[in-house]
C-alpha cells in the first residue's frame, strides 16, 4: 500500500490549524530542516518551537489545495493573522523519508507584511 503524501501534509497542516503541538511532533523527522524566506532551522526542536509560535499568532488556517508527486507534497494555504494580515497565502513543500516530514520549504511574500504596516 503506498503512502499519499498529501493527504499526510493536510494532515499535519490540520493540527497546525488546530493549534496541537503535541501531535504535530509525531510527523517530524529529528532531523527535519525548514526553510522560509524568514529563516532556516534545524532539527525538530527547533521547527516545534517556531511551529508553536506560527501556532499561537494565527486564528485561521485554511487549506486551499494539496498535491503530491513521489515522496514530496505541496499544500496551499490562507492564514488569519490579527494585526499582520487576513487570508495571507502561502505554500509549503513538505519533503518525506519513511513517512517522516524530513524537509519543509514555505513560499509566500514577505512584501505583503510590509504593505499591510
Amino acid at each position: 500500500m503506498s503512502i499519499n503524501y498529501a493527504d499526510r501534509a493536510e494532515e499535519y497542516y490540520k493540527l497546525i490549524g488546530a493549534k496541537k503541538v503535541e501531535e504535530i511532533q509525531n510527523y517530524l523527522d529529528p532531523d527535519v530542516v525548514f526553510i522560509s524566506p524568514l529563516a532556516t532551522l534545524k532539527g525538530r526542536e527547533a521547527v516545534v518551537e517556531a511551529t508553536t509560535n506560527f501556532m499561537q499568532a494565527l486564528t485561521a488556517l485554511t487549506i486551499r489545495g494539496k498535491f503530491c508527486a513521489a515522496n514530496q507534497a505541496m499544500i496551499v494555504y490562507n492564514v488569519d493573522i490579527p494585526g499582520v494580515s487576513n487570508n495571507f497565502p502561502g505554500a509549503s513543500l513538505l519533503t518525506f523519508r519513511n513517512n517522516m516530514i524530513v524537509d519543509i520549504e514555505l513560499f509566500h511574500d514577505t512584501s505583503r507584511f510590509v504593505q499591510e504596516f
